[in-house]
This record gives C-alpha cells, structure tokens and sequence, in this order.
C-alpha cells in the first residue's frame, strides 16, 4: 500500500518542479530541519538590497524597521500586514546621518520585476507556541510573500485552506503570516485555492489565469 505522505509528496514534487524549472524560482531546499526559518530571510535581503546599491548604514535601518513592523505584536494581524504592505510597496525612507536627506530604500524592484530574486523552500518549519511547517513558502527578496499548503486527492482542498487559517492563530504561527500576500492550498481533483490573511473559507477564490491555457498551478495540480 502506498503511504499517504508519499502521494503528497508526489504532489509537492510537482509544484517543486514548477516553480524551480517554468518559473525559474531558486530552489533554497528542504527547511524542516533548519533553525531560526523567518519571514524575513536577512542575508537574501541584505544581498539584493547592497546588488541595488544602498549603504550599508541604510540597509541596515532599513531591515530595521521592516523587523519591528512586521514582528510587532500589540496590533492586530491585519493592521500589521496593512503596514508591511506599505513598506514593500513604497519603501522604507531613511537617512545615513542627522541632516542628510531621507532616501527610499526599496524592498521590491516594481519598476523592473525581473530584477528581484525569487525563490522558495519547502517543508519551513516555523517556531510559534506551537510549531507549524508550511509546505512551501515563497519568498521575493528573502521576503516571504506566499503560502501553500498542499492535499493529496482524496483530501479536500478545504481542509488545506482551514490549515493555513489556523496557522494564522496566536496559538499557532501568526507572526509569520505578517508578511504575506497570498494564502494558497490545493490538491490534485480540485486545483488552487487563494485568499490572503485572515480570509474566510468561504471568500478562497479559485486559482485562474487570464489566458487558461497559462494557468500553470492548476495545471500541475490536476
């Protein structure tokens, strides 16, 4: 008989293979065993932001501040990533020294997409009061902006979607949730499901490409 885990794996590996060999995405491996995996991966940040240009007394502040947003607790999941989300889009302004003018440093290059790094990992295990370990998680900048948890077929693609909500909890992972900008399960009978943070079950809308013969998750899904 074959083992559950092995059907998923078959799955997962699937996905691996999309994001590694059609969309070109770094491949960082498997983080089930590695320490301290965080939302913000620093030394990819610190390597794309110093490929940019920025001084290191920049980089430095600015990573800062990106930390204490998003690791910021007293607020609400939703108000932190709001904010997180101002930051990736708009930069954070900071200043080398007193009277200096602020420079934007840029967490994401939107004017030129194809200059960012992309990459993911799978299998992140994330401490929390309770551990979680996504089943892959990818990161822009080493910046994690997605999650996805993964089904076999005889498993409903509900039961990934009320996975990630609950790894949203305080008892669960939710400071790792601070950063991202799409919540993702799937399976091989029903294809993708997204939302973002804090999305009911019921609001997951169905993974679609504008052209359906570009629809490549579900494609390596079903």
């Amino acid at each position: 008989m074959v083992k559950v885990g092995e059907i998923e794996r078959k799955t997962q590996n699937r996905v691996v293979m999309l994001l590694a060999n059609e969309l070109k995405y770094n491949y960082l491996g498997n983080f089930e065993e590695r320490e301290d995996n965080s939302n913000v991966e620093l030394e990819l940040l610190k390597a794309f932001l110093q490929r940019k240009g920025y001084s290191e007394i920049l980089i430095a502040r600015a990573i800062s501040e990106l930390q204490k947003v998003s690791g910021d607790q007293s607020k609400s999941l939703y108000d932190v990533n709001k904010e997180v989300y101002h930051l990736l889009r708009y930069g954070s302004k900071q200043k080398e020294d007193v009277g200096q003018q602020k420079v934007t440093v840029n967490f994401i290059d939107w004017e030129n997409p194809e200059g960012n790094d992309f990459s993911f990992a799978e299998e992140v295990t994330v401490r929390g009061e309770n551990n979680k370990r996504p089943d892959i998680v990818i990161y822009i900048n080493g910046i994690a902006v997605a999650v996805l948890e993964l089904k076999r077929s005889t498993v409903s693609v509900s039961e990934g979607i009320r996975q990630n909500i609950d790894n949203q909890k305080s008892t669960f992972i939710r400071p790792f949730f601070s950063t991202m900008q799409f919540v993702m399960a799937g399976n091989d009978t029903e294809g993708m499901r997204y939302g973002t943070i804090e999305t009911p079950e019921k609001y997951y809308l169905t993974w679609k490409e504008e052209h359906p013969a570009e629809n490549v998750l579900d494609k390596h899904l079903l």
